[in-house]
C-alpha cells in the first residue's frame, strides 16, 4: 500500500500537471514543457528483524512537446525558439517578399501562381513538386494563392533529404546528386535544344531546311532566370541551342569539394564562399572580383579582341557584342524587320521601330514584340538571351558560353553579306582543356571511362594510377584540370614521376637526376604521350605466322596519338615497329636546354614555345616555321626527292607517301589481300576498298585481310601519321622504320637513304 505522506504528494504533483496542461489549451500555439509524473516501483525498506517489499511512489522527470490545435486553421505547428539560419535567410532573395519572382501574380484573378511556375515560386508549389505533401513526384498539382516565398521547409522535408535526381527540360537525367539536387531543381531553365527545335516544329517549319523561313506562327523561346545548372552540366542538359554537327562542353568540373551549387555557395543567403575561392584563386578583393578570373587552360582569344588575360566574363561580353550585332544584321537584312534587346522587358526582343539601333522609348513594350521570327534567328536569339540570363556562366560553364555564342555568330554569318568577322575568334582551348572534343567525349553514351583508357582521357585518371599504379573507370570529364598534374592547388606543386614504363617494358625516365626539374616534371607528361602499343605488342599479335601470307586472325595494332615520348626515345622504347636484323637510334638527345617535353612546350597551350627555338634556328617566327628546321651539317637526301634543303618534316612526309604506295602495291599483288585505304580521322583507319574506287566510301568496312608484313609496315605508317611532331622529337629514328617498312613491302628504295 501507498504511505499516506506519498498519496498526498501524489495528489499534489497531479493538481500541477494538470493545471500545466489546462495553461497550454488556452493557448494559441504548442508549447514545450517539462512535465513530472509519480510512477510506483518496487523498493527494499529496512525494518528491524525483517525486509519489507513496498511500493514507492518516485518523480520522473521528462520533456514532452505539447501540440494544441488552433481553431483556424487546423495545423499544428511546433514552437521553436530559435530557427537556424533564418537570419541569412530572411537577407536572401528566397526570402524577398517585394521581389517581382512572387508578386508577379498578385494582380492576376484569381491571385494565384500557376501550376507550370508554382514549383519555383512558391514553396507549397516546390513541396508539391517534390512530393513533401503526399503527391507524386515531379508534377505541381494545383496553383498557389500568392504571397509565399521560398521557406525553410521547401528544402527540409523528408522528401528533398532523399532527392538525388532531377531532370532538365531537354529530358536529360542526372543522378546521383547530393544536397544541390534541390537547387538544381529550379536553376536549370524551362527551355532547351529540345524545346527550340519543338517550337519551330510546331509552326510548320523544318529546323534545318527552312533556316531563312519567316513564320507569324514561330515565337521567342526564352530560357527563363538563373539556369545556372543548365549552364554548368552543358551539353549533358543541352539547356542551350546545340546546332547540328557541332561538339559541346560537358559538366563544368571544378576541383574536388569545390563542384556543387552548395560548395560554391551558401543555401540560405545565395551569396558566392568567397573565402573559399580566393583559397586557390589570388588577388581577389571582392566577390566582383571573380569575373575577372581566368586560369591556365584558357589561353585562347575566343572574342578576338588581343586580350587573352582578361577575364572569362569579358570574353563572353564580347562575343555577346558580336552576336548581337549579327543578330541585327540578320533581321534587317533577312527577316526584314529591324531588331532590339532590352533585358529587363518581356519579351526581351522588340521592333527597332526607328531603326538606330537602340532601345528608344516605348519600343520595349509588350505590343511592340518582334514577331518577324525564322529558324535561325530563333536560335541565335535563344542563346544570346541564356547567356544573358545567367550572371555566374563565367563560373558555371564559361566555356560551354562561348561555344553557344560563337556557334550562333557562325550560323548567322551563313545568311549575312557582311559577315561578322570571326578570324582572331577561338572557340575551344588547347588539347588537354578541350573538353568538347572527342577525345573527352567518346565515352558520353557509356557513362564512364574505361579503365583501359581513363589514365590520360579523363582528370582523376593520371592522379590515381601516379598514386595507386592502377587504372579504373571514371567518369567522364570535361578535360583535364589542374589537379590532374598538380597536387596541391594553393602552392600548385606537380605529382613527381621518377620513371615511367613504356608499352614495350621499357622504363625510362626524361631526367638526368634528382635534381632535373624539367626532367622529372617531363615525366608527368610521357605517361600518356607514350602510344599505346609497341614492337613487343606488334609480335606477340603476330606469333610466328609467316610474313607474306594472309590470315583471318590478324587485327591492326594502333600505336595510339601523339606518341612523343616514345619518339623521343627511340629504339629504347620501341614504340614504332623495329625489325629484327635492323639496328635504331636511341634517345634524340637536343641541346641540353631543350631537351624534354616541358623545356619546349609551354605545359598549358602545349604549344612549342617558338621564341626558344628561334635562339638558335634562323628563319624561325611562328609555328608553321618549324617544320623547315633542317640540321645546316645534314645534306643527305633521305627521301630521294632531290631537295636537300628542306626540313626533316618535308622528308618523313615523302617518305610516308612512298610507304603508302607501296602497301598499295603489295596488297594488289598479295592473293587474298584486298586493296587497302588509309583514312586518319576514321577509326579503324585502315579500309579494304571493296568497291575499287581508290577512296574510303561509306560502305568500306575496317581492313580484314592482312598479312604480318603489311600489319608491320601500317602500323609504322600509322605512328609516322599520328605523331605530328616526329621531325623534332626524333626524325631520323622515324625515317628508319619508314625505310625499313618500304622494304619489306617490296617497294623501290633504291633512291632513297636510310639514316
Amino acid at each position: 500500500m501507498i504511505h499516506p505522506k506519498f498519496r498526498r504528494i501524489c495528489l499534489i504533483v497531479g493538481s500541477l500537471l494538470m493545471f500545466s496542461i489546462g495553461i497550454v489549451a488556452c493557448s494559441q500555439e504548442p508549447q514545450t514543457v517539462e512535465v513530472t509524473r509519480i510512477v510506483e516501483v518496487p523498493v527494499e525498506v529496512q525494518v528491524p528483524a525483517e525486509t519489507v517489499e513496498v511500493e514507492v511512489p518516485v518523480e520522473v522527470t521528462r520533456i514532452v512537446e505539447v501540440m494544441v490545435e488552433a481553431a483556424a486553421p487546423e495545423t499544428a505547428v511546433s514552437a521553436i525558439a530559435v530557427v537556424p539560419f533564418e537570419e541569412q535567410w530572411a537577407a536572401s532573395p528566397h526570402a524577398d517578399a517585394s521581389a517581382e519572382a512572387f508578386v508577379h501574380w498578385d494582380g492576376d484573378d484569381p491571385a494565384e501562381v500557376p501550376t507550370n511556375c508554382a514549383k519555383c515560386h512558391s514553396t507549397t508549389g516546390f513541396m508539391d513538386f517534390v512530393g513533401a505533401d503526399g503527391s507524386a513526384f515531379g508534377s505541381v498539382e494545383a496553383a498557389v494563392p500568392v504571397g509565399e516565398v521560398i521557406q525553410c521547409q521547401a528544402c527540409h522535408n523528408d522528401a528533398t533529404m532523399g532527392l538525388s535526381t532531377v531532370t532538365f527540360p531537354s529530358g536529360a537525367e542526372v543522378t546521383g546528386l547530393g544536397p544541390e539536387a534541390r537547387c538544381m531543381t529550379c536553376h536549370q531553365g524551362r527551355a532547351s535544344t529540345v524545346s527550340v527545335n519543338q517550337s519551330i516544329e510546331n509552326a510548320g517549319l523544318d529546323p534545318a531546311a527552312d533556316l531563312d523561313t519567316v513564320s507569324a506562327d514561330l515565337g521567342f523561346t526564352n530560357i527563363h532566370y538563373y539556369p545556372a545548372a543548365a549552364t554548368q552540366y552543358g551539353t549533358i542538359a543541352m539547356g542551350g541551342y546545340e546546332y547540328d554537327g557541332k561538339a559541346y562542353d560537358s559538366k563544368f568540373d571544378h576541383v574536388e569539394g569545390v563542384d556543387t551549387c552548395v560548395d560554391c555557395h551558401n543555401p540560405h543567403t545565395l551569396e558566392v564562399k568567397f573565402d573559399t575561392c580566393t583559397t586557390c584563386h589570388q588577388g581577389l578583393n571582392s566577390p566582383e572580383d571573380l569575373a575577372s578570373i581566368r586560369m591556365f587552360g584558357s589561353l585562347v582569344d575566343y572574342n578576338g579582341n588581343g586580350d587573352i588575360e582578361e577575364g572569362i566574363m569579358a570574353e563572353i561580353a564580347g562575343l555577346q557584342d558580336a552576336l548581337y550585332q549579327a543578330i541585327q544584321a540578320y533581321a534587317s537584312e533577312v527577316a526584314g524587320t529591324a531588331i532590339v534587346y532590352d533585358s529587363h522587358a518581356y519579351p526581351y526582343f522588340f521592333i527597332d521601330t526607328d531603326g538606330d539601333g537602340a532601345v528608344s522609348e516605348g519600343e520595349a513594350a509588350f505590343p511592340n514584340a518582334f514577331k518577324s521570327w525564322t529558324p535561325r534567328l530563333a536560335k541565335a536569339a535563344y542563346n544570346y538571351q541564356m547567356s544573358q540570363k545567367d550572371p555566374g556562366e563565367f563560373a558555371h560553364g564559361g566555356k560551354y558560353t562561348i561555344q553557344l555564342l560563337y556557334d550562333s555568330i557562325e550560323d548567322l554569318n551563313q545568311a549575312l553579306a557582311t559577315p561578322v568577322d570571326m578570324s582572331a575568334m577561338r572557340r575551344i582551348d588547347h588539347g588537354h582543356f578541350a573538353g568538347s572534343e572527342e577525345a573527352f567525349r567518346h565515352w558520353d553514351a557509356e557513362g564512364e571511362v574505361p579503365g583501359s583508357c581513363s589514365k590520360c582521357h579523363s582528370a582523376a585518371g593520371l592522379p590515381l594510377f601516379i598514386e595507386q599504379g592502377v587504372s579504373i573507370n571514371q567518369h567522364p570529364s570535361n578535360g583535364l584540370n589542374c589537379a590532374t598534374c598538380h597536387n596541391d592547388l594553393t602552392t600548385f606543386t606537380r605529382y613527381e614521376v621518377a620513371n615511367v614504363t613504356f608499352p614495350s617494358g621499357a622504363t625510362l625516365t626524361m631526367a638526368e637526376g634528382n635534381d632535373d626539374a624539367a626532367g622529372l616534371e617531363s615525366n608527368l607528361c610521357i605517361n600518356c604521350h607514350q602510344g599505346r602499343s609497341s614492337t613487343t605488342s606488334v609480335n606477340r599479335a603476330l606469333a610466328d605466322l609467316p610474313g607474306d601470307e594472309v590470315a583471318q586472325s590478324i587485327r591492326f595494332q594502333n600505336i595510339h596519338y601523339f606518341a612523343a615520348g616514345a619518339t623521343l626515345f627511340g629504339s629504347e622504347a620501341q614504340g614504332a615497329y623495329q625489325f629484327a636484323d635492323k639496328e635504331y637510334v636511341g634517345r634524340n638527345e637536343h641541346v641540353s636546354r631543350f631537351d624534354s617535353c616541358v623545356e619546349c612546350h609551354d605545359t598549358h597551350a602545349l604549344e612549342v614555345v617558338v621564341t626558344a627555338c628561334a635562339d638558335c634556328h634562323e628563319n624561325v617566327s611562328t609555328q608553321a616555321d618549324l617544320a623547315n628546321i633542317r640540321d645546316e651539317d645534314n645534306t643527305t637526301d633521305w627521301d630521294g626527292d632531290g631537295d636537300v634543303a628542306e626540313g626533316m618534316a618535308g622528308e618523313i612526309a615523302t617518305m610516308a607517301e612512298l610507304l603508302y604506295a607501296a602497301m598499295q602495291a603489295y596488297t594488289a599483288n598479295t592473293p587474298g589481300a584486298l586493296p587497302i585505304l588509309y583514312d586518319s580521322h576514321r577509326y579503324p583507319y585502315f579500309f579494304g576498298d571493296a568497291d575499287g574506287d581508290g577512296t574510303v566510301s561509306e560502305g568500306d568496312a575496317g581492313y580484314n585481310t592482312w598479312t604480318p608484313n603489311l600489319l608491320r609496315a601500317a602500323y609504322n605508317y600509322q605512328y609516322a601519321q599520328k605523331d605530328p611532331g616526329a621531325f623534332a622529337h626524333n626524325g631520323q629514328y622515324v625515317l628508319q622504320v619508314l625505310y625499313d617498312s618500304i622494304e619489306v613491302m617490296g617497294g623501290d628504295t633504291s633512291g632513297l637513304t636510310r639514316p
